[in-house]
């Protein structure tokens, strides 16, 4: 696949998404090291949340007005300046993590602005007829660094958390430059100006075609209940007793799952049934979340997590093409916005519920209620979508 802008657009994803990893298992293990509440964990989750939500369709209405990809470029610039700050904050010593929070807040606004853009830009940088290979590779490259942030991020935080937050620096600098040399075509269709009514209409678009709420909104519920993965430091800590080391293999396993499966999906992408296939990768999700709150053995952890991750993957791919096939490149930055609400913020609100119920029931019922309810999900889902439970494949659109 000769594209430059492509190959450049992913070099840069690479390097931001393993640079977020990393932060991510620091900033966990530093949290619950500081407070040992899971609550805390899960307000990790919120803080990013409330940013996200709150500029998220001003976020998509930017990616259509302009140029995507130096949108796209200020974003993971901004990133660079929030793990700076962590950095700093770490050297001065502070014992306090409210200004992490606050940190995390500057990170979940510029992700809110980061999300539709890199959505909506994939399609502008490759022809119509390997957009789907396209979305694999994507994802691949995202899956791989879901495994090496968590695993490189858990190794260097034994030596110091700022060896973390230097390294994420460098990353994020690397991948801001990268981006800024991606030059997209210029499209047609410009946004002049923002109201509400603009706003809205990647919302009411997602309301319109039933299939493409299913999707996404399946993926919504099942990440909202199933976030195991935020008390992975209170597991890592408190019942698998395996330190910041084995957390970053924790937080790498789902990636790893995620990635072998991206990687089958690059060569051979879905031909069809597209539909069972995301309804059965949320069902198994909820499977594997459940065996991975009944485990009290690493490398059975390990085993569900990796088999979570794998089935989440499938689930991402179908709505990923689902969404962006369905929809005109006019408003696909404000529908990406949408679907991302739906899915990234998700992750954050699901961790901050599974930090909740977790300081309510215990960690082990906190997650084995989110495995048994992400099941449940799949199975209302396909009695209540229909349409997504009978879906073959959508239909390749025109142009992009």
């Amino acid at each position: 696949m000769a594209q430059p802008g492509f190959a450049r657009f992913l070099a840069s994803r690479l390097g931001t998404s393993v640079a977020s990893q990393m932060q991510l298992v620091a900033v966990g293990w530093q949290v619950y090291d500081m407070t040992r509440d899971p609550l805390d964990l899960g307000l990790i989750g919120l803080s990013q949340f409330l940013p996200f939500v709150l500029l998220i369709l001003p976020a998509g209405h930017a990616a259509d007005s302009g140029r995507r990809e130096r949108l796209l470029a200020l974003c993971y610039a901004a990133e660079c300046l929030c793990a700076a700050a962590l950095l700093g904050l770490t050297l001065r010593g502070g014992t306090e993590v409210w200004p992490v929070f606050g940190i995390m807040v500057l990170f979940g606004a510029a992700r809110a602005f980061a999300m539709p853009t890199g959505q909506a830009l994939l399609p502008n940088l490759v022809p119509p007829d390997l957009f789907g290979r396209a979305v694999a590779i994507n994802s691949s490259t995202w899956q791989l660094s879901t495994v090496l942030g968590p695993a490189v991020g858990g190794f260097l935080y034994l030596a110091g958390p700022e060896f973390v937050y230097g390294s994420s620096f460098l990353l994020l600098a690397v991948s801001a430059w990268l981006m800024a040399g991606v030059h997209a075509p210029r499209r047609p269709d410009r946004v002049e100006s923002m109201s509400l009514d603009r706003l809205l209409e990647g919302l009411r678009f997602v309301f319109r075609r039933r299939i493409v709420l299913g999707a996404i909104s399946l993926d919504l519920f099942a990440v909202l209940l199933g976030g195991a993965t935020a008390l992975l430091p209170a597991f890592a800590s408190d019942v698998l007793n395996v330190g910041p080391g084995g957390l970053g293999l924790l937080r790498a396993a789902p990636g790893l799952g995620a990635a072998l499966v991206a990687a089958w999906l690059t060569w051979r992408p879905l031909a069809g049934r597209m539909g069972p296939a995301m309804l059965w990768g949320v069902a198994v999700f909820g499977v594997a979340t459940t065996v991975f709150g009944l485990s009290q053995h690493f490398l059975v952890s390990l085993v569900a997590l990796a088999v979570l991750g794998a089935a989440d993957m499938i689930s991402v791919y179908v709505r990923h093409i689902l969404v962006q096939f369905e929809t005109p490149d006019a408003i696909r930055g404000r529908v990406s916005a949408v679907s991302a609400v739906f899915i990234g913020a998700s992750n954050e609100l699901g961790e901050f519920e599974s930090g909740l119920t977790a300081a309510w029931w215990g960690i082990r019922p906190a997650v084995l209620f989110g495995g048994l309810a992400s099941l449940g999900v799949a199975l209302l889902w396909a009695r209540w979508f229909p349409e997504l439970a009978r879906l073959d494949r959508p239909t390749l659109p025109e142009s992009s």
